[in-house]
């Protein structure tokens, strides 16, 4: 039988932030989240030209993904979305040095692309096995592959924010691009740097894992990590592969829905502009 998405998806601001620099954007078989950075207002622009890039990409792919490249696809919506980032750059030169870290999953039935740059992270829950299937582009964890720090050090480290590699304007982008399996009964979170800095590994898993219902995950892991300081946006989708009589999405409540895609923070912003 095929396998569909039931997703929800949240976004807030955090406790500490005046503005959301975060976009996320879920749909029947893509998931976004990017995390702006370089200023508030070239941040927020930053992460939303870059959900419209993947929204674009997957609009041009057409209803059949069975014969599709999906980490060809993907690799094409980083691509736009770095041209977006180069245009807006030369309009406004004081943006620069805008840039987003991004986490995207493309879905077919059995597969799964997966594309990621920066510190935004995926987690799968398969069974009782809760998975980290990104790893961050970070001067931290790069400390810690090499040994001369351990994971709870980096937790704490004054650069654990640093990135080595992120979409920016000026620069080619350099994602990790791959292609995976999914089965009935995968749970996918997809999250911004604002709910890791704040809830570890273990705290994650016990909220992915509690519920069966994505909406009440996505608000646990908003409310605590706001409980935890809310030192930074707060960007969540939290995606069941189910058998389509059971696929129904859900969004969370802060989402507009633009091309068939539910859109939160700074791109569901941009779009209710237009």
């Amino acid at each position: 039988m095929p396998s569909a998405l039931r997703f929800a998806i949240g976004s807030d601001v955090g406790r500490r932030r005046s503005g959301n620099q975060d976009s996320g954007l879920a749909g029947r078989r893509l998931l976004v989240v990017a995390d702006g950075m370089g200023g508030h207002a070239h941040g927020e622009l930053a992460s939303s030209l870059t959900v419209a890039a993947f929204s674009e990409m997957d609009e041009q792919l057409g209803p059949d993904l069975s014969e599709v490249d999906l980490a060809a696809a993907l690799t094409t919506g980083v691509s736009v979305a770095a041209r977006l980032l180069d245009e807006g750059a030369r309009r406004d030169p004081g943006s620069r040095g805008m840039g987003t870290t991004v986490v995207a999953l493309l879905f077919d039935d059995t597969r799964l692309g997966i594309l990621h740059i920066g510190d935004s992270r995926v987690y799968r829950l398969r069974g009782d096995e809760f998975t980290r299937v990104t790893h961050d582009h970070t001067v931290v964890q790069a400390l810690v592959d090499e040994g001369r720090i351990t994971p709870e050090e980096a937790a704490v480290h004054p650069r654990r924010s640093v990135l080595l590699r992120a979409l920016q304007a000026g620069n080619d982008p350099d994602p990790e691009v791959w292609v995976d399996d999914v089965a009935p009964g995968d749970r996918y979170l997809l999250c911004s740097d604002g709910a890791t800095a704040v809830l570890d590994d273990d705290t994650l898993r016990e909220l992915v894992a509690r519920d069966r219902d994505p909406d009440a995950v996505v608000s646990a892991v908003i409310e605590l990590a706001n409980e935890g300081g809310g030192p930074d946006n707060i960007t969540c989708i939290v995606a069941d592969v189910v058998e389509v009589p059971d696929a129904d999405g859900g969004a969370g409540s802060d989402g507009s829905v633009d091309n068939g895609h539910v859109l939160v923070g700074a791109a569901a912003e941009a779009a209710e502009a237009v």
